[in-house]
C-alpha cells in the first residue's frame, strides 16, 4: 500500500471511536478518554510511516461495519471490534500499538499513573533485575550479527 499523507474525515471519525472503545475516560481515576482531542491530536501528528497501515485498519473496520464506526449502535460497534481483532493482522496491531503510545505519553494519565511528568532520558528510570539466565538460549544459538572491528 503507498504511504498516505493523512487520514481523511471518515477515518479520523472511526479512529476517534475505536479509540474511545480501546480506552473510555474514567472518572474514578480522573483521566480522559483515548478520544479526547488532545490525544487524537498527538496520534495524528506523530502518526508518520505508520499512516498506511492505520488507514488500512480503520478502512478494514469501515468495511466490516458496511459504514462509518460511529454511525452503529454500540452493540453493534462491539461486535465489528470483536470481528476486526480476529481477522485485523498487521494493520490492527499498527492501530493498536498507535493509540496506546500516545494514549500513555499524555501528562494526564502519567500523573494518574503516578509517574514523574519528564522524558525517561538523561536522568532515566531504575529497572529491576531481571533472570539474565534467560538469555542464555538465545546467546548459544548462532550468531546472526558479524563482529564489531
Amino acid at each position: 500500500m503507498p504511504e498516505q499523507e493523512s487520514l481523511t474525515p471518515r477515518q479520523r471519525q472511526d479512529l476517534r471511536t475505536i479509540a474511545a472503545m480501546m480506552i473510555p475516560a474514567s472518572s474514578e481515576y480522573r483521566v480522559p478518554g483515548a478520544d479526547d482531542d488532545a490525544i487524537q491530536a498527538d496520534i495524528l501528528r506523530t502518526l508518520g510511516r505508520d499512516t498506511g497501515p492505520v488507514a488500512e485498519a480503520l478502512d478494514d473496520l469501515a468495511r466490516l461495519a458496511g459504514m462509518p464506526l460511529a454511525d452503529l449502535d454500540e452493540a453493534q460497534r462491539e461486535a465489528v471490534a470483536k470481528q476486526f481483532r480476529s481477522s485485523g493482522g498487521a494493520a490492527a496491531a499498527t492501530l493498536i500499538r498507535v493509540v496506546l503510545q500516545c494514549y500513555y505519553r499524555d501528562d494526564r494519565v502519567l500523573r494518574s499513573l503516578g509517574l514523574e511528568l519528564r522524558p525517561p532520558f538523561p536522568k532515566g528510570y531504575t529497572l529491576e533485575q531481571g533472570d539474565w539466565s534467560l538469555l542464555d538460549q538465545v546467546k548459544a544459538g548462532p550468531q546472526k550479527l558479524r563482529k564489531a572491528r
